[in-house]
């Protein structure tokens, strides 16, 4: 009875055409895997897919050709076998997509891993309301992301130009700084206050050249306490973007004379030294000025201006900029 029926659905095209199906399978199974495991960083999916389609109707048709010897191939096939044949090819699928779904949560997980890290290494630190001697006290490294710019203010103010401080906030949009020289030319800044090995990548150059045009400027430099990576030198280059890197930089503020680090050693501090050093300074200055309320609430502490002469500052600055006088 077996062999009956199994003789009846060879001469029905059944046996040849399962044996070309599990041939196509077999090499469909065969490349998933060598794809993902080999190729996939080399050749595109969508052309791997091709070369499979390609590949897939090489074989149709050349079995086509030869279907007499594959009709007498499987003349002797039994229903048993084609069975066993099946569940073997299930396997096969089985094996494949196992492959290619640990091959995809692979590549997203990497992708996820990127983006954090990009993500932590990108974030300023954290703002803290200090008075201007202490910004020109500070290194780099004790500096946040606004005191950067504050530093960079004035030091732009002392060598003759106007500033205005656009980026307070953080809504900087690309531009933290517009400098204005004696001849009216405005000038685009962005300042990266970066540890020394984040290096700003092309993507900020590209903002700043974007948003440098929001401002009115025809110019635009890029300050970073780092570096930039290679390819973001070449787009600098390419759209005439000025760039101080970090020994520039420090060049630059040490010539000023006003700049003066005395703070180096906490590099050297436990992170919990820090913090509690900062909390206990932060302390001392609203303690000091508790006779000076400024008309947002906040306490405010001791500032020097330009000339010298001493002011009261809102301690939320640059969000409020009110001032009283002593």
């Amino acid at each position: 009875m077996n062999n009956e029926l199994g003789q009846l659905m060879n001469q029905s095209f059944v046996f040849p055409f399962a044996f070309i199906a599990a041939s196509i399978t077999i090499f469909s199974v065969i490349g998933v895997i060598i794809y993902y495991r080999v190729l996939s960083n080399w050749v595109p999916e969508k052309l791997a897919t091709l070369i499979w389609f390609l590949g897939a109707v090489f074989i149709l048709f050349k079995y086509v050709d030869h279907y007499d010897g594959i009709k007498n191939m499987t003349k002797n096939w039994t229903i048993t076998g084609i069975i066993i044949g099946f569940i073997v090819i299930i396997v096969l699928i089985s094996v494949s997509v196992v492959v290619i779904l640990s091959k995809k949560k692979g590549m997203v997980r990497k992708s996820k891993n990127k983006y954090s890290s990009s993500s932590k290494s990108q974030q300023p630190r954290m703002l803290q309301n200090r008075s201007d001697d202490e910004i020109l006290n500070s290194s780099f490294d004790r500096l946040s992301g606004a005191e950067f710019e504050r530093l960079l203010a004035l030091y732009f103010r002392d060598q003759g130009y106007k500033v205005h401080e656009v980026g307070v906030g953080g809504n900087d949009g690309g531009v933290d700084l517009v400098i204005i020289d004696q001849r009216g030319e405005r000038t685009a800044v962005q300042a990266k206050c970066y540890a020394d090995h984040n290096k700003v990548g092309v993507q900020i150059v590209r903002e700043l050249v974007g948003a440098k045009r929001n401002h009115g400027c025809i110019l635009s430099l890029l300050i970073t306490t780092s570096d930039l990576t290679e390819p973001a030198k070449k787009e600098a280059d390419q759209f005439k973007v000025d760039y101080w890197h970090g020994a520039v930089l420090e060049q630059k503020l040490k010539a000023w004379g006003k700049w003066q680090p005395t703070n180096k050693s906490l590099k050297a501090q436990p992170e919990k030294q820090i913090a509690r050093a900062e909390i206990q300074r932060s302390q001392a200055q609203v303690s000091s000025s508790r006779e000076a309320i400024c008309s947002c609430g906040a306490p405010m502490v001791l500032r020097k201006g330009r000339e010298g002469k001493q002011f009261y500052g809102c301690t939320t600055f640059p969000k409020c900029r009110h001032t009283k006088s002593l």
